[in-house]
């Protein structure tokens, strides 16, 4: 009884969570405007949303602006957990301190300080707010959650392995190349991840350190919901669900596969 009540449970959780989602991708295919009844199938609004070049825009600067922030802050951020690592357990408290101090920073507190920052530079150097003031935000958001995947793995790594590769006559860069970096790659991969998902998911610190030239996603989808919600966002979020899905599948297939490999040798 307790386990077919928890299946139960557990299928009622997971119908609460996704049927809404379900719901979106349904009514993506709808052929009317309608979002209460499904008049028939059709992919107009598939066909309306790729010919919207201002969500196209978007959607790209989204993207770029994602994959570059995340790789900049998964580079700093391994190097930064590195350096907190190697320090004294007294140091490196106040800095791990300091570290998560942008974690639980209500996000309109950092986007409000870093709008004034980037108007106050602006007003210096005569430049406007716009890519690259969204990309210095994501990276400064980005940072914390890198060093923090980052460290657990610093803390499982055998200091024995690098001084016996120095010993073999390595130098301290081809040891950590070789030695540190393979193993807390998982850390950094995470890190990576957590950054791009951070980076597509940001809408406060985006809206307001972006300017009238660069828009992402979010805050593109936001200016339109002011009026109406077009049927092309429907079709927008379904296309994004399955892509995650998509990305979901195959980093957990891959590490399957590679758990059995480990198994086997």
């Amino acid at each position: 009884m307790k386990k077919t009540f928890s299946k139960i449970y557990l299928g009622l959780v997971y119908l609460f969570l996704y049927a809404p989602i379900f719901v979106l991708i349904v009514f993506s295919f709808n052929e009317s405007k309608s979002k209460s009844h499904f008049s028939g199938f059709s992919l107009k609004w598939y066909v309306e949303l790729f010919e919207n070049e201002l969500i196209m825009t978007s959607l790209i600067n989204t993207l770029v602006l994602a994959l570059i922030s995340s790789v900049i802050a998964t580079v700093i951020g391994t190097m930064a957990a590195i350096g907190i690592y190697s320090m004294k357990k007294r140091s490196r408290n106040m800095l791990m301190s300091v570290t998560n101090l942008p974690m639980v920073n209500p996000e309109v507190v950092t986007g409000i300080s870093m709008m004034l920052l980037f108007v106050a530079v602006a007003a210096i150097f005569d430049i406007e707010q716009g890519f690259y003031s969204v990309l210095i935000a994501h990276i400064t958001f980005n940072l914390p959650y890198v060093i923090l995947s980052v460290l657990p793995k610093l803390w499982q790594v055998n200091n024995n392995v690098f001084e016996a590769a120095l010993d073999l006559g390595c130098t301290p860069r081809q040891a950590f190349f070789k030695v540190i970096l393979p193993e807390i790659m998982p850390g950094v991969f995470s890190g990576f991840l957590m950054a791009v998902t951070l980076s597509l998911d940001d809408f406060i610190i985006s809206y307001f350190t972006s300017g009238s030239d660069f828009q992402t996603l979010p805050v593109t989808i936001y200016s339109m919901l002011r009026k109406q919600v077009p049927p092309s966002l429907n079709a927008l979020s379904a296309l994004l669900f399955v892509a995650v899905l998509i990305i979901l599948l195959i980093s957990n297939i891959t590490a399957i596969r590679k758990e059995k490999a480990d198994m086997r040798r």
